[in-house]
């Protein structure tokens, strides 16, 4: 791999051993300290070296090979390299595994260094600090995705740890996105699960804090960094510095917390980018109680952007995602993961839906040329931060034409909502004249780098089609001087040759040497050497000419680049109005996606208001009805206060296991999201008042980092929605209590029931296995009971998946594990065993005498004991196996019966 490099001159001073550094490794050093908790990525030539334990770790990473070079202190030097052209792969990957990478440029040709003398080394110095929460490029982006960097500050309220305020800033630099928000030490949590942020920055103190440091070590790239970058004294200085503006009061009435997180952004945005500014938009503040609340918990649960595994497919946000850009798929995401509490809003986002479910045409249109339009925001951002290409122009002048021809479209709608005809304004921002003047520029094939030229129009600069056409045509221009000199000096054998020696000259033989060296024509040949039968002659014309053959591709490339750098200024003083345009592209993108998937599954525009109301006719589970083949099966949901009261019902609901009362549970939560983020659901008909918070605990599992049980993750749960839940809000809940012992679990169930009755007084659906639990509907008067309804048929169980007053007489589990397929022997015994225990338990029934609900039961009727023995003996029976035994054994087991069937009589 070495003997291929392209290294600068003073690459082999790295390989000689050394009582001192060599000049390269000194330099190498000096930047390393500079740059502390980076790996260096340290250019050399073709590639980027890495030197000691960066090396030892990057070769890890990468998977690449470990090897040496000179030495350092009398030790070899570890070294592993990587290829320029390929350091984008080999960052993802870094990044991925939560590295961060200094990276370290030439800022000097070699030829320069070594015109200041032969031991000179080039010029280096890291250009950018790479990170996860401040990538650019398209290659390390998802493009359907948001990279937001998050920043945490803490002020204390008082000297309880709960009482503490937190302020989160966060943005998303490659599409310009700043906002920040306050939160409570309970919502912090929430916050972070519904941001999802590629990396969170906090200070060096709230890192160590004892009580959040476990939490905060358990999320992936979280950077500590000095104090002096959460400094609430400088925070207004520096947010104002980075936006250009007198005061911070242009962007509303922040308070002290949040002007420390929004600073703490832009500080470590300029630092990793050395000083360079993102196209960042002013800090837009999120009103406290403006979006759903939604849990950690409950988005896991939900699956809303992602499943349980981690992948994307399967989730929410995957079933319902048609949009037909990267920008529309980022905003739909937001959207789904932050949905609206006002319901003025919501109604304005579905007015939207409306109009494009309404006027097909109109629909198919905006996403046909939408699906032309590029990812305007990030294009325009790399172009900023100098990291932009040929290939970012083409994104802003395909980009500004899509949004001038998607205006003049939507003005033959018959109806114009405000978010349409706000969009609308939006896309005739960008002057026409820039697109023109980028088409007018721009080749119709792009190279990715703008270091590769050929990205420049031919026609559009003189100098340029010359300096091309040297570069390019060079033996035919020097053809066409060859036959103008023969015509005018009347030598047609005269050649025109090069020679590393003596570059072009003209060459002739003797006999006509001393034509060109005689008058007139001497004033146009210069004399240069005579060899034996030839003569050789300059011009000045020719010289000139050389000099511009040997120039003409660095001439070419740097004009290139002066029009690139041209182009990209007359792109940044217009981002202002691409970022606007980029914006409505992105909002009509969702607004028709959602319309298209209205249309194609029959979705419903939902009646949203501030009422209690939750009234849901024929709701379907978003996701499971794409994924099954069969028809899905309708069901109602009727939380509504009953009365007109001012507190919602619960269900309980009971049935079998795999009937659906886990789909008809996040059914309804879904249709919930769905509402109050702005889109159709999946219903006939669907009335929800503003759900404020929105809980589920569906499932449990352990957590193992934390030294939490399943039942304890389950408690922690079930503790937070009981602890936070309001009239407001939406509860789902699933099997609380079958964690632990029977008694503890049914207990825990009941408490909670009442609790969310009496004192949360939520809309709630809550099911459950204790069928003891469905007498509290006599003595709860908003709890209602509800059932799954099955059949059996010769022995089997057959799901219907209709959900109907009621309550389930037993839960058919034996059924459900015969399906599963365990063994016919588990199967028969299991059925044994439970005969068994529900005759011990009709024998001593359960002690429910002294709870009030239970105390007006009717006792049950004592069992006949001769039944219940002849269901021992049958028991006893069915639990042999006779092809298993042998004859003395059989012959035992016989007596055996005989002798247990005379005792029982």
């Amino acid at each position: 791999m070495d003997a291929a490099r392209n290294l600068p001159p003073d690459e082999t001073a790295a390989q000689e051993p050394a009582a001192r550094p060599s000049p390269v490794m000194e330099q190498y050093l000096e930047i390393k300290s500079a740059n502390p908790g980076s790996l260096l990525f340290y250019r050399m030539g073709d590639f980027y070296e890495l030197f000691f334990e960066d090396a030892e770790i990057a070769s890890r990473a990468l998977g690449i090979v470990l090897t040496k070079r000179g030495k350092h202190l009398g030790q070899d030097i570890p070294m592993c390299g990587v290829p320029v052209h390929r350091a984008d792969e080999y960052l993802h990957r870094l990044i991925a595994q939560g590295h961060r990478v200094a990276v370290c440029e030439q800022l000097e040709d070699p030829a320069e260094a070594k015109k200041r003398g032969g031991k000179s080394i080039v010029r280096r110095n890291v250009i950018r600090l790479v990170t996860a929460g401040t990538l650019t490029e398209d290659t390390l982006l998802d493009a359907r995705r948001n990279n937001y960097l998050l920043a945490v500050v803490r002020a204390r309220v008082s000297s309880d740890a709960a009482d503490a305020r937190f302020a989160l800033g966060w943005i998303d630099i490659s599409t310009g996105e700043f906002r920040i928000a306050e939160c409570d030490r309970v919502g912090l949590a929430a916050e972070i699960a519904r941001l999802e942020p590629s990396e969170i920055i906090v200070s060096d103190a709230l890192y160590s804090d004892a009580e959040l440091a476990p939490y905060l070590r358990t999320l992936p790239a979280v950077t500590p960094l000095t104090r002096d970058v959460f400094d609430s004294a400088t925070a207004e200085r520096r947010l104002s510095d980075y936006f250009a503006v007198a005061t911070t009061d242009a962007f509303g009435t922040l308070t002290r917390l949040e002007l420390t997180a929004a600073a703490a952004c832009v500080t470590y945005v300029e630092r990793t980018q050395l000083g360079k500014r993102p196209p960042l938009s002013p800090p837009v503040r999120e009103a406290q109680g403006a979006t759903l609340s939604i849990d950690q918990a409950t988005r896991a649960n939900l699956e809303l952007t992602r499943t349980l595994g981690g992948e994307r497919r399967g989730s929410l946000l995957a079933a319902i995602d048609r949009t037909v850009t990267a920008a529309g798929s980022r905003l739909l995401a937001q959207r789904l993961a932050a949905p609206l509490t006002d319901p003025d809003e919501i109604n304005r986002r579905l007015d939207s839906i409306a109009v494009f479910c309404a006027d097909a045409l109109a629909r198919q249109e905006t996403r046909q040329h939408l699906g032309a339009a590029p990812d305007l925001s990030r294009a325009l951002s790399r172009l900023v931060v100098g990291r932009g290409g040929p290939r970012d122009l083409a994104a802003i002048r395909d980009g500004i034409e899509a949004a001038a021809y998607l205006a003049k479209r939507l003005e033959a709608l018959a109806e114009k909502p405000d978010e349409i005809a706000q969009a609308m304004v939006s896309l005739r921002r960008p002057d026409p004249a820039l697109a023109q003047e980028l088409t007018k520029s721009l080749a119709d094939e792009l190279p990715l780098f703008k270091r590769d030229g050929g990205f420049v129009r031919e026609g559009c600069l003189a100098a340029l089609d010359e300096a091309r056409a040297l570069r390019d045509e060079s033996r035919k221009v020097i053809a066409g001087l060859q036959a103008r000199y023969a015509d005018d000096s009347g030598v047609k054998s005269l050649k025109i040759k090069h020679n590393n020696v003596l570059g072009y000259f003209v060459d002739v033989t003797a006999q006509h040497g001393e034509k060109l060296m005689s008058a007139p024509l001497n004033a146009t040949f210069i004399h240069r050497q005579t060899l034996a039968g030839q003569v050789r002659f300059t011009t000045t014309e020719l010289g000139e000419l050389e000099a511009k053959i040997a120039n003409a591709a660095d001439r070419a490339l740097n004009l290139e680049l002066e029009i690139f750098e041209r182009l990209t200024a007359a792109v940044i003083a217009a981002s202002e109005a691409i970022k606007a345009a980029a914006d409505a592209l992105s909002t009509l993108d969702v607004a028709s996606s959602l319309a298209a998937l209205s249309v194609e599954r029959q979705y419903v525009r939902p009646d949203v208001d501030r009422s209690l109301d939750f009234i849901i006719e024929g709701g379907r589970h978003v996701v499971v009805e794409q994924s099954i083949e069969t028809p899905f099966v309708a069901n109602d949901c009727d939380l509504s206060p009953p009365g007109g009261g001012k507190s919602g019902r619960i269900w309980l609901m009971t049935g079998p296991n795999m009937a659906g009362k886990s789909t008809f549970l996040r059914q309804n939560a879904l249709i919930v999201v769905l509402a109050q983020m702005g889109s159709f659901v999946p219903a006939r008909h669907a009335k929800i008042g503003v759900v404020d918070r929105l809980f589920s605990r569906v499932g449990a599992a352990d957590d193992l980092a934390r030294g939490r049980s399943t039942f304890m993750v389950e408690m922690v749960e079930t503790a937070s929605i009981l602890n936070q839940a309001t009239p407001q809000s939406l509860v789902i809940l699933d099997e609380i209590g079958r964690g632990t012992a029977t008694f503890d679990g049914l207990s825990i169930a009941w408490a909670a029931i009442e609790h969310l009755h009496e004192q949360n007084r939520s809309r709630a659906l809550f099911a459950t296995h204790f069928h003891e639990l469905t007498v509290l509907s006599t003595k709860l008067p908003r709890l209602h009971n509800a059932t799954v309804r099955v059949k059996e048929w010769q022995g089997d169980v057959v799901f219907l998946h209709e959900v109907v007053p009621g309550a389930a007489d037993r839960s058919y589990g034996i059924q459900v594990a015969k399906l599963a397929g365990l063994p016919a022997s588990v199967i028969e015994r299991a059925k044994v065993v439970l005969a068994m225990l529900e005759a011990e338990d009709r024998a001593t029934p359960r002690g429910f005498e002294d709870l009030p609900l239970f105390a007006a039961q009717a006792k049950p009727v004592a069992p006949d004991p001769h039944q219940s023995a002849l269901e021992a003996l049958v028991g006893a029976l069915q639990a042999l196996n006779p092809d298993e035994m042998s004859p003395r054994e059989a012959l035992e087991a016989l007596y055996a019966l005989k002798q247990k069937s005379q005792t029982k009589a």
